[in-house]
């Protein structure tokens, strides 16, 4: 267990990374809402203007209690999120780290650093149709951007690793041994996919999968068929409107 300076440490960290101190207002993206509103902002259903993180307090909770299981029960491995955005649940993931004095792990921030794929004749059918990639003004932030904001916090240093670059280039030949928690958060069918295919191997009996966008349907039918062709039956737990996790037993 982490002292208690540590809990006061992490809570005050998950409150500044998503900005509910200052309240940052939305951006327009989410249609009509009027300004900050508390609910919207613990459940990460809106999209801030200078918060490091747009999960929402409820997904950092959950990521937190993951790497602390992962830690508690000596579940090898390091932790990786695919799609990062600002850098906030990274952030996160190596403040744990920090709290409990861990030096042997490392965060993995795997992203293009240039938004979402943009959609072809021959992406997932369901990639097509969303078009999510018309938004990457929004989603794309650069990795200078995202290591600053780790710098920002003190906790840019060796423990921190950039995977720059698509999924379907990068995770392949990536160079990560074991890993205790696994964070997805591509939104897409095909980036999750190639999450799953090249990093689930390598994670740990005991580690977390963490889908950040399981309420959007490629993510989800991504995740659904991936489990489906490897057999995959441990039960998958809601973490909030948006995000499930599961953790692998074999």
């Amino acid at each position: 267990m982490v002292a208690a300076n540590g809990e006061l440490y992490l809570d005050l960290m998950k409150r500044v990374l998503a900005n509910v101190i200052y309240e940052d207002a939305p951006v327009g993206w989410y249609g009509d809402v009027d300004g900050y509103r508390t609910e919207l902002r613990s459940s990460g259903l809106d999209l801030p203007t200078t918060a490091h993180t747009m999960v929402g307090l409820k997904r950092l909770d959950n990521v937190q209690a993951c790497v602390e299981r992962v830690l508690a029960d000596g579940v090898p491995g390091d932790l990786i999120e695919t799609g990062v955005w600002r850098g906030g649940v990274c952030i996160l993931m190596r403040a744990v780290l920090a709290a409990h004095d861990v030096r042997d792990r490392r965060v993995w921030v795997a992203d293009s650093f240039e938004g979402v794929p943009v959609v072809h004749s021959e992406s997932h059918p369901l990639d097509r149709e969303m078009e999510l990639h018309r938004i990457n003004g929004v989603l794309k932030v650069t990795r200078e951007e995202v290591a600053e904001n780790f710098a920002r916090y003190g906790l840019l240093d060796d423990q921190v690793r950039f995977l720059e670059g698509w999924f379907e280039q990068t995770l392949p030949s990536a160079p990560i041994g074991a890993l205790a928690v696994l964070r997805l958060d591509g939104d897409l069918y095909e980036s999750t996919t190639d999450a799953l295919t090249h990093l689930y191997p390598k994670l740990s009996v005991g580690g977390f999968v963490i889908v950040d966008d399981y309420n959007i349907e490629p993510c989800r039918q991504a995740v659904t068929d991936f489990r489906a062709r490897h057999g995959i039956r441990e039960p998958i737990v809601p973490v909030d409107t948006c995000g499930v996790h599961w953790r692998r037993a074999a």
